[in-house]
């Protein structure tokens, strides 16, 4: 077997450990990253959880061993968290336990800055390839994978879902499943890597476009080592599968933090930009961004062919930004015909209303007036998608409860899913988070029912714009 077969074994093989050892967990009260990784595989119900500490003989209701070998089960997943001058004797235990992947949350190597902390991590992918195991980082927090219950933290979701997520930032992997919960994304994999020692952005990638359970990538990424293996895998990806790059380090400022992060040598913006350009790539600015966008990919069905969008929604003011901002973001609000205004003035309220595109009427509050407005506008050829927006004046304020009342919400949706299934135009949602704690309930009341109807929500308007104009740029130009 070559040495590449080899390598994409062992790395299919990662994502499916059947046991893992926290090296430096403790019973400390101290929260630590080891202690708090112990608890979620627990949480998680990961089935063969194994601390090692020497100092202790149990930590959080678990036997605690003093070594890798003392260990009775298969370990394939060993997770670091001692000083960074004790990686080497702990790998010559690894490769004699027989692991196949060891993720270094420590810190201290070439991300430091000095000679010494490159020279460790020289030897420890010596000691990696003639022990036959990989290593993931150092310098960061390792693996998610709902599917095979193997968490970083309390509380992440562990339903699994189509999207993988590759992350030089610890942070981001981390928090971009809770993040995400709320508005319906869930994730097959997620690795953050760090330094990139062994397990690089390249490799991920190129994983990825073949994994059978991921069908939207995503990327943090500062800096890449191998620009020329950066574009091959890149382009083997995107010709797959969507896939969304957030690039961190775009300034002089941020190019020296993202050195002293994880030792990224950051290219030049424009060169990178350029690249991803031409690999059908969808660019982000950042991580909000980033989730709009796998909004937009995730729940938008079908994506639309054009930019033509029909607006609805209580107010004339937001009306009148909501029409701004699709068309600042690069989408179009064409003005309806005469006799489509007369159409929709057959059965909605004359006074104080738009009729021109966007839609304002004082019920556009009511599932009727929805209904009959957007079986009108799917009509309209020039309109590819629905855009509703509530919650962005008086009107259709949150706090009263009328808007999570079942009567309304059960009522909306079934309307929303009778258009979209009639028309076969995408229904798109703009819902204001309220500033308010009454308000706030009922927000979230309303998007968890629409997310769980699998509606896209956007939080405002130009979020919402911005990222079905990046999906629909993508779709139209590459698919």
């Amino acid at each position: 077997m070559n040495d590449q077969a080899k390598k994409e074994i062992l790395l299919d093989q990662i994502f499916s450990p059947r046991g893992v050892a926290v090296v430096g967990a403790s019973s400390s009260q101290f929260f630590t990253f080891a202690t708090m990784v112990l608890l979620s595989l627990k949480e998680a119900g990961f089935p063969n959880i194994y601390p090692v500490n020497p100092k202790y003989t149990e930590v959080h209701g678990l036997p605690c061993y003093p070594n890798l070998q003392s260990i009775p089960g298969e370990v394939d997943h060993v997770v670091v968290s001692i000083p960074a001058e004790s990686a080497l004797t702990l790998l010559d235990e690894c490769a004699v336990k027989g692991v196949k992947s060891v993720h270094f949350f420590t810190a201290g190597f070439s991300e430091s800055g000095y000679m010494e902390g490159a020279a460790l991590e020289k030897a420890m992918l010596d000691k990696a390839k003639a022990g036959g195991f990989r290593i993931i980082g150092p310098n960061c927090i390792g693996l998610i994978v709902p599917k095979s219950r193997l968490g970083i933290s309390l509380g992440t979701p562990m339903d699994a879902g189509p999207i993988a997520f590759l992350s030089q930032s610890g942070g981001h992997a981390q928090n971009l499943p809770s993040y995400t919960a709320l508005r319906g994304l869930r994730f097959s994999k997620i690795v953050s890597y760090g330094n990139a020692l062994d397990v690089d952005e390249c490799e991920l990638l190129k994983y990825f476009s073949q994994d059978p359970e991921t069908e939207i990538i995503a990327a943090y990424i500062e800096g890449v080592k191998d620009g020329r293996r950066f574009f091959e895998a890149l382009d083997e990806a995107a010709s797959k599968k969507p896939v969304i790059i957030y690039k961190g380090g775009r300034t002089e400022a941020g190019k020296r933090a993202a050195h002293g992060h994880t030792a990224s040598l950051t290219s030049s913006v424009a060169v990178f930009e350029g690249l991803i350009k031409q690999k059908k790539t969808i660019k982000v600015d950042d991580i909000e961004e980033l989730i709009d966008v796998l909004v937009a990919l995730r729940f938008v069905n079908p994506l639309p062919e054009g930019t033509g969008v029909g607006l609805i929604g209580a107010g004339g003011g937001p009306s009148v930004a909501a029409s701004d901002e699709m068309e600042m973001a690069g989408l179009n609000v064409p003005r309806l015909s005469q006799a489509v205004q007369e159409q929709l003035k057959q059965s909605l309220p004359l006074a104080g209303s738009i009729f021109v595109n966007p839609i304002d009427t004082p019920n556009l509050t009511s599932p009727e007036a929805i209904s009959e407005t957007m079986r009108v506008l799917s009509k309209v050829p020039d309109i590819h998608m629905l855009f509703y927006h509530l919650g962005f004046h008086p009107i259709s304020g949150w706090g009263h409860s009328r808007f999570s009342q079942p009567s309304f919400i059960e009522s909306l949706i079934k309307t929303l899913k009778e258009v979209r299934q009639i028309t076969s135009k995408p229904v798109v949602l703009a819902l204001r988070p309220p500033m308010d704690l009454a308000g706030t309930k009922e927000f979230l009341a309303v998007q968890e029912a629409l997310v769980e109807a699998e509606f896209p929500v956007f939080h405002s308007l130009r979020r919402g714009a911005q990222a079905m104009a990046r999906a629909i740029a993508w779709n139209c130009v590459f698919r």
